[in-house]
């Protein structure tokens, strides 16, 4: 509840101290040359303590976003993300400590990263602008230590990029990039006559698993003494037999199934496994590090008169497949790892027949054959 003192100067002039006390709050006081003004502020704080407002005001006025960074690097960032996905981090983070670090949280506005979303695209290598992914990525990361200042920390009671109220550069719709009947037969028979020997292995598993080319390439027989801490990597179980992708981009433990070709590839690579090292894809130079396929590859390609096709087009080509094949985009997402249906809309359009099957299956059912 609230009280009012009222107190008067030796010159015969009124002011109103104000106190409210609630149970389990430190008490709140203010000055008032005005009764009605000490009413309202009574009522107002009153208000906002019940409601869980009024500290966190209070919380946004003694912090600066820079505090919000530093705690978020030593608390959230190792916690809550692997390596990978921290070394990606910790530029952004740098840079809006630099850009708007000496804001105080209570100053922080929507015009405040409206600004900084415009300093982020200026600034570029070589003048070009960045990309929106890249814009979009730096904001992803803001938006993570502004919903820990209010949801966890209780340092803002609303996060000025809720609700999307900074407008972010659209997206590219991305390229989808596979092999045809012809291009997939011609770089499969490339890939086999290479003089390198583990390039149509390589190929055949990135192409029937989707997975990314550095989750490939950091393959082990079995967990390795020293794992790597900068890249994905993965440990390969013929017994079962799969794949546990046990870092991945995004940072999600991943099982990764093993049939077919890719099966029988790695089964005869584990018969004639290199003793030196636990990698399934060794340098011949350095057994612990990956080999470097790129010359091999770039040699198949032109073999097989395939252009304009990267190795991380490979994993396209297993989306689109699946999508051809009926997969729905929930099956497509658990099968390349990825979190969101956003990044397999791409691949919609390659579903169109399957769409068309279930809507004619469910009319069948529901009206019969006309």
């Amino acid at each position: 509840m609230a009280t009012i003192e009222t107190r008067t100067t030796d010159t015969g002039e009124k002011s109103y101290r104000v106190k409210v006390r609630l149970k389990g709050y430190p008490v709140q006081s203010a000055t008032f040359g005005r009764l009605t003004d000490a009413k309202k502020w009574a009522a107002a704080t009153e208000s906002a303590i019940r409601e869980g407002r009024h500290f966190k005001t209070n919380e946004a006025k003694k912090h600066t976003f820079a505090d919000a960074i530093d705690r978020y690097s030593a608390d959230i960032l190792p916690t809550r993300f692997n390596s990978i996905e921290q070394r990606n981090r910790r530029p952004m983070l740098e840079w809006w400590k630099a850009q708007i670090g000496h804001c105080v949280m209570a100053d922080l506005t929507t015009a405040t990263f409206a600004q900084a979303r415009d300093s982020l695209a200026k600034s570029g290598r070589k003048g070009k602008p960045l990309s929106a992914a890249t814009i979009n990525k730096y904001f992803v990361v803001a938006k993570d230590i502004l919903k820990r200042c209010v949801n966890e920390w209780h340092w803002l009671e609303q996060s000025p990029l809720r609700d999307g109220r900074v407008e972010l550069p659209e997206l590219p719709r991305g390229i989808v990039r596979f092999l045809d009947d012809g291009e997939l037969s011609r770089l499969t028979a490339a890939c086999k006559e290479s003089p390198n020997d583990l390039l149509y292995p390589a190929f055949v598993l990135a192409i029937s698993t989707g997975m990314r080319q550095s989750e490939t390439m950091n393959l082990y027989w079995r967990e390795p003494e020293n794992p790597p801490t900068e890249t994905a990597w993965g440990v390969v179980n013929l017994s079962e037999p799969c794949i546990i992708l046990h870092a991945t981009k995004n940072g999600d433990r991943r099982r990764v199934p093993l049939t077919s070709l890719a099966l029988a590839e790695l089964q005869k690579l584990a018969k004639v496994r290199r003793l030196d090292t636990v990698l399934v894809f060794p340098s011949p130079t350095h057994p612990h590090k990956p080999i470097e396929l790129k010359k091999a590859w770039l040699n198949a390609l032109q073999r097989a008169e395939v252009n304009n096709f990267r190795w991380h087009d490979l994993r396209h080509c297993t989306a689109s497949y699946l999508a051809m094949g009926g997969a729905s985009m929930v099956d497509i997402a658990a099968v390349l790892g990825h979190r969101t249906l956003d990044m397999v809309k791409r691949y919609a359009h390659l579903s169109d027949g399957h769409i068309t099957n279930v809507v004619e299956r469910m009319n069948t059912r529901l009206f019969g054959s006309v």
